[in-house]
C-alpha cells in the first residue's frame, strides 16, 4: 500500500497523540505521522512530539491577524508534506473554510461526549451535571461547525452512581485511545464512505 500521511492536531496533554504514536510503533497502525499542529508551546503533547521524533508546527494564534492567517501556513505545511488526513486530537479551536475546504472529508475529530449531545466544551463535566446515565466517545468529520459534522463511529461509556467529572474522564479517555487509532484505520484502508451525513463503515 502507498504511505498513508496524517497531521495530529492538538492544544493540550496530548494523549490521544500518544495512543497514536503508540500504535504506529507497535506495527498496528500502518501511518506516517508527518506534523503535529499545536496553538499552545507549553502545552505537553509537544514535549511528546519531540519525544516521538514527529515534526512540529507550533504557534500562538494572538500573534497573527486571524485565523484564516495561521492556518494558510498551516495549509501550506500540510500540503508540503501531501498529508492524507488531518486529526484533531484535543485540538481546542474552530476551524476554518481554509482548512476545511481542501480536507473535507479527511480531517476527524474525537470529541467525549455521545454527539449531538453535549457539544463543545466541558462535555464531560455537562454529562455528570446533567444527570445521563450513558456518555462516550465520537469520531466525526470536521465540517467547520461545533462538533457538528458527519459520525464516524461511537463509543458508549456508562455513568457511574456517584460518578465524578474526574473519575468519569478517565474512562472517557480510554475508551477515545481504543477508537481514534481504530478509525484512523478504517481511513486508511479505504472502508469508509461519506454521503451527505450518513457514513458507512466495511467492517
Amino acid at each position: 500500500m502507498q504511505p498513508y500521511r496524517i497531521a495530529i492536531f492538538a492544544s493540550g496533554s496530548g494523549s490521544n497523540f500518544q495512543a497514536i504514536v503508540d500504535q504506529v510503533q507497535k506495527g498496528k497502525l500502518d501511518v506516517s505521522i508527518e506534523l503535529l499542529v499545536c496553538d499552545r508551546p507549553k502545552a505537553y503533547v509537544v514535549e511528546r512530539a519531540k519525544e516521538a521524533k514527529v515534526p512540529m508546527f507550533v504557534f500562538s494564534p494572538k500573534e497573527y491577524e486571524s485565523r484564516e492567517a495561521y492556518e494558510a501556513l498551516i495549509l501550506k505545511e500540510l500540503v508540503e508534506r501531501q498529508v492524507d488526513l488531518i486529526v484533531m486530537a484535543g485540538y481546542m479551536r474552530i476551524i476554518t473554510d481554509v482548512l476545511v475546504g481542501p480536507y473535507y472529508g479527511r480531517m476527524i475529530n474525537i470529541h467525549p461526549s455521545l454527539l449531538p449531545s453535549f457539544p463543545g466544551v466541558r462535555a464531560i463535566e455537562q454529562a455528570v451535571e446533567y444527570g445521563v446515565k450513558q456518555t462516550g466517545v465520537t469520531v466525526h468529520f470536521v465540517d467547520g461547525g461545533l462538533d457538528s459534522g458527519p459520525i464516524i463511529a461511537q463509543r458508549a461509556v456508562e455513568i457511574h452512581e456517584h460518578e465524578t467529572a474526574e473519575s468519569l474522564a478517565e474512562r472517557i479517555h480510554a475508551a477515545e485511545h481504543v477508537l481514534l487509532p481504530q478509525v484512523i484505520r478504517w481511513l486508511r484502508e479505504d472502508r469508509v464512505s461519506l454521503d451527505g451525513r450518513r457514513v458507512g463503515v466495511r467492517l
